[in-house]
This record gives C-alpha cells, sequence and structure tokens, in this order.
C-alpha cells in the first residue's frame, strides 16, 4: 500500500492518505473551474477513512447538480485548493492532484462534466469523458 501525503503551498496544511485512491481523473465542472481558476480540477479520490489532516482549512459550501451539499476546502492563508467533501459520496475524500507532494503520481481515468468544457481547456481525448457525473449503478 502506498502513501499520498500532500498540502497547501506555504505548509500550514497538510494531509496523509494510507490507502490507494479509488478513482483519479478530471472534473470540468463550473464550480472546478472557478475553484482552481482553469479549465478543470484534476482528482483524486480516496475513501475517507484512511486520511489524516491536519491544520486549519477554510470551507466553502455549495450545492452540486444532485441538489447535495459539496465543501471545498482551502488554505485560508495561502489559497491553495486542497480537497472536497461530498454530502452525495460521504466516505470519500476528494484531494487536487496539485496538492500532493508527488503530483507525478496521478494517473487520470476519465473525465467529468465534460458538458461544461471551456473550448481552450486540452484534455486527452483518449480519456473516457462523461458530459456530467456517471452513474454508479
Amino acid at each position: 500500500m502506498s502513501t499520498y501525503t500532500g498540502g497547501c503551498a506555504c505548509g500550514a496544511n497538510r494531509y496523509e492518505i494510507n490507502t490507494e485512491p479509488l478513482l483519479m481523473g478530471h472534473c470540468q465542472c463550473k464550480d472546478c473551474q472557478e475553484a482552481t481558476g482553469s479549465g478543470h480540477a484534476s482528482v483524486l479520490v480516496f475513501p475517507k477513512s484512511g486520511a489524516k489532516l491536519s491544520g486549519s482549512v477554510t470551507e466553502y459550501s455549495t450545492k452540486a447538480d444532485s441538489g447535495k451539499t459539496k465543501k471545498l476546502a482551502f488554505c485560508p492563508i495561502c489559497g491553495s485548493p486542497l480537497y472536497t467533501f461530498l454530502e452525495s459520496m460521504p466516505d470519500v475524500f476528494v484531494v487536487k492532484a496539485g496538492s500532493l507532494d508527488d503530483p507525478t503520481v496521478f494517473q487520470p481515468q476519465m473525465v467529468i462534466y465534460t458538458d461544461s468544457r471551456c473550448t481552450w481547456d486540452y484534455i486527452d481525448p483518449a480519456l473516457p469523458s462523461y458530459p456530467k457525473m456517471p452513474s454508479t449503478t
């Protein structure tokens, strides 16, 4: 089993995850665009039970298209986006790939919310893509 570590740019917030990711991918939803200041967020989805957090983040809550809340956590000092908690998936912890100490471990498997894609945001067209969140059933 691997250990994934990361944190914010200033070092005030850290995390350690001692489980393998369930999924890695890119999200092109409007919330991710706004949270990253880019065309998408590159994320790793982990079981929440494997995460150890330290520091103090600021959380911004918004409604997902499911109508459920999602909380985006970022450092209140340097502003780095770090992770997301989803009410619709309470057992997962979604980490921003750029916050990893070793972001080279990120190997995207899919792209979601392509219906919100910015035309200038190029992502490998060979990756499976979905206009919204793919069904888990």
